[in-house]
């Protein structure tokens, strides 16, 4: 995968590999010490019915693996 400034991340919708919209990226989470990422913090539609089965920070964002990203580019797609 190319490298990208996390700038350019924030705010791009998450599509699962099914072409199913999921939210928006709310932000990434990291090791500091390493640098190595951890999850994406993805915002949920407001009016989407759709759930995740990833577990949820206290403000109700999807906390979704980075290993679980297949691609970035317009979207983020994630494999759910």
């Amino acid at each position: 995968m190319a490298d990208m400034l996390a700038e350019n991340l924030s705010g791009k919708s998450v599509m699962g590999a099914d072409g199913t919209e999921l939210g928006r990226l709310y932000n990434i989470t990291m090791d500091l010490k390493t640098g190595q990422l951890h999850d994406l913090l993805v915002e949920p539609l407001e009016d989407s019915a759709v759930t995740l089965d990833f577990p949820q920070d206290d403000n109700g964002n999807y906390k979704v693996p980075v290993s679980r990203v297949q691609a970035v580019k317009d979207y983020i797609v994630i494999e759910r």
